[in-house]
C-alpha cells in the first residue's frame, strides 16, 4: 500500500511512486506514437481526399465505456474494502482472544521470564498469531514454509502443520482441542468456554471471507470485454480526432488513453487485494501490528517495532 502525502499543484504531474503510470507506460507510449503517425500522415495527405472518420462513433462508445470502467472499479474497490474490514476483524478478535485466554482460564499465574508454550493460555495467544501469519501466506500463494512461525508453536504441532493443506484451519482445530481440554479439566466453565468459542468462530469466519475473495475473481468474460473495448477505443481514437483537431491529436489521445488504460489497470490491481503490488493491502504490517498487541498482552518486554513504509510502500 502506498502511504504518502497528497501532492499539490505541479507535484501532481511529476509523482511516479504510487502512480498507475508505471504500469501502463508501454501501451500508452505505443498509443501516442500511433497518434503522432496518424497526425503526420493526415498533414501529408491533406491535399488528397482521404476517407474521414467522424467523431460520433467515439462519442457514443466513450461514454458507456467510461461508465462500465467505473462500475468495474467500484466492484473491485468493494472487494478491496471488504478484505480490509476482514483483516480489521482479525485484529479485533485476536485482541479479544488474548484477553479471554489470559483472564478467563483459571490457572496459576505463570512465572516471570520467557513464556512457556506448555501453558495453554500462552499457547492460545501465540497460536492466534500463527493463524494470522499462515493465513497471510495462504492468501498470497506463498509456499507453506515456517516463515514467521519461530517460537509460536510447539515442535509436534509445527511438524504436523507442515503437511496440512489449509494451515489456518488446522490451527483453529488445535485451538478447539485446547479449549475442550480446558473445559474437561475444570479450568474453564461452560459460559466462559462459549465466549472464547465465539471468538474462535469469528476468526474462522473472517479467514473464510478472505479465502472467498481470493478464490472468486470477477467474471473473466466481463473483464476481457472491458480490456478489449478500452484498447480498441484508444487505438482507433486518433483516426476519429485527427480531422477535427489536427496537431492536437497526440495530446488529446494521450490524456484519454491515460485515463482509460489507468482505470483498467487500477481495477486489475485492486481486484486481488492480498498480493504484493503497490496498491494491495499491507498484510505484513497488519500481522506485525497483531504480533505487537499479542506479545504485549503476554508481557513480553522485547516486542518488534511496527513496520514503516519503504520508499512510500508499506507491505
Amino acid at each position: 500500500m502506498i502511504l504518502r502525502e497528497r501532492p499539490r499543484g505541479w507535484q501532481l504531474f511529476f509523482v511516479l511512486r504510487g502512480s498507475i503510470l508505471t504500469r501502463i507506460r508501454g501501451v500508452l507510449l505505443v498509443n501516442v506514437l500511433l497518434a503522432v503517425v496518424v497526425t503526420a500522415a493526415h498533414q501529408a495527405l491533406a491535399s488528397h481526399h482521404a476517407v474521414l472518420v467522424s467523431t460520433i462513433p467515439f462519442t457514443l462508445m466513450g461514454l458507456p465505456l467510461a461508465i462500465f470502467l467505473g462500475f468495474r472499479n467500484s466492484a473491485c474497490y468493494d472487494r478491496f474494502w471488504e478484505a480490509r474490514k476482514l483483516w480489521g476483524e482479525l485484529l479485533l478478535r485476536s485482541r479479544n482472544l488474548a484477553r479471554q485466554a489470559l483472564h478467563l482460564i483459571d490457572l496459576p499465574a505463570p512465572p516471570p521470564g520467557p513464556r512457556d508454550l506448555a501453558d495453554v493460555r500462552v499457547r492460545l495467544v501465540l497460536r492466534t498469531l500463527a493463524f494470522c501469519v499462515t493465513l497471510k501466506h495462504l492468501l498470497r500463494d506463498r509456499p507453506a514454509d515456517d516463515t514467521g512461525l519461530d517460537g509460536l508453536l510447539q515442535r509436534d504441532e509445527r511438524l504436523a502443520l507442515a503437511g496440512a493443506a489449509n494451515r489456518p484451519a488446522t490451527l483453529m482445530m488445535n485451538m478447539g482441542a485446547d479449549l475442550a481440554r480446558c473445559r474437561r479439566d475444570g479450568s474453564l466453565d461452560s459460559l466462559r468456554a462459549l465466549q472464547i468459542d465465539d471468538t474462535l468462530s469469528a476468526l474462522t469466519a473472517a479467514a473464510a471471507g478472505c479465502e472467498r475473495i481470493r478464490n472468486t475473481p470477477l467474471p473473466f468474460s466481463y473483464a476481457l470485454l472491458l480490456h478489449r473495448t478500452a484498447y480498441l477505443y484508444c487505438f482507433l481514437l486518433p483516426f476519429g480526432l485527427v480531422d477535427s483537431i489536427g496537431l492536437m491529436t497526440p495530446l488529446v489521445v494521450a490524456i484519454v488513453a491515460y485515463t482509460f488504460f489507468g482505470l483498467d489497470a487500477l481495477g486489475d490491481e485492486i481486484e486481488e487485494p492480498f498480493g504484493l503490488l503497490a496498491n494491495d493491502l499491507p498484510l505484513d504490517a497488519i500481522c506485525r501490528g497483531i504480533e505487537i498487541d499479542l506479545r504485549q498482552a503476554l508481557g513480553d518486554a522485547d516486542t518488534p517495532p511496527a513496520l514503516k513504509p519503504v520508499d512510500y510502500l508499506l507491505l
